[in-house]
């Protein structure tokens, strides 16, 4: 029975995945209101009222909403994608064929970051904050959908014939697309939407080793932000 019980919970968390990840079209078109020079709405389509809004960040939440009784977290595979015509022009941007970024390498890097984002949250929830990560639905359970846009690597490592080293002095910027669900009542309690950059204060050459760790710092205060929150109203 108890494992009947679980085996309905975790359907019902596949299931909402379903029912909101089609949705992911409304979240691009919310990211470019976070640099948008128009205010934007105070109320979302679901109701959610404008808690905060600045150049690069904009927080919905729903009235009345509140984190105190969640204990337990699920994921939702992070999806990813990039800013607009990105490929295309750092391809332009190349001499000749060599050092092009290909389809394949697109995917590649899309793959580890999501990766990244899900391994970086589960330590800092998990490990850190104690809050144990799950993929069932119940009353103590808060949902995480999280989607990185609006995506740009300045140097992306790729496998190519020759030796190329660049030096940069950022790795890049993407915006956080987080929503946080209910998902036993299957309700958005809230939505934030954060823009940054990788900022260094010094020129670094630039690979995928110095690339995951620009990833893993942004992607890191996202998560120690989100479990102080919780950690707060606990």
């Amino acid at each position: 029975m108890k494992r009947d019980t679980a085996m309905k919970q975790k359907s019902s968390v596949r299931q909402l995945a379903w029912v909101i990840y089609p949705c992911l079209a409304i979240a691009a078109a919310y990211v470019p209101a976070v640099h948008a020079a128009d205010p934007p709405p105070q109320v979302s389509p679901e109701g959610l009222r404008l808690q905060k809004s600045t150049r690069t960040r904009l927080v919905y939440v729903k009235p009345g909403a509140t984190l105190a009784r969640y204990d337990r977290v699920a994921i939702l595979d992070c999806y990813v994608e990039f800013e607009k015509d990105w490929q295309k022009d750092y391809n332009a941007s190349r001499m000749g064929l060599e050092g092009r970024v290909s389809d394949k390498d697109v995917e590649r890097i899309k793959t580890d970051l999501a990766a990244e984002f899900k391994k970086v949250f589960v330590d800092e929830l998990q490990n850190k904050g104690g809050y144990q990560v799950v993929d069932v639905a119940a009353p103590d359970v808060l949902l995480l959908r999280p989607a990185l846009l609006n995506v740009e690597v300045n140097a992306p490592d790729i496998m190519t014939a020759g030796i190329e080293r660049t030096v940069v002095r950022s790795a890049g910027q993407m915006t956080l697309y987080l929503e946080l669900w209910d998902p036993a009542t299957k309700t958005v309690l809230a939505r934030v939407m954060d823009a940054r950059e990788d900022d260094e204060a010094f020129a670094q050459m630039a690979n995928r080793v110095t690339n995951k760790a620009a990833a893993d710092r942004i992607l890191r205060e996202w998560a120690e932000e989100l479990r102080k929150r919780l950690d707060t109203v606990r």
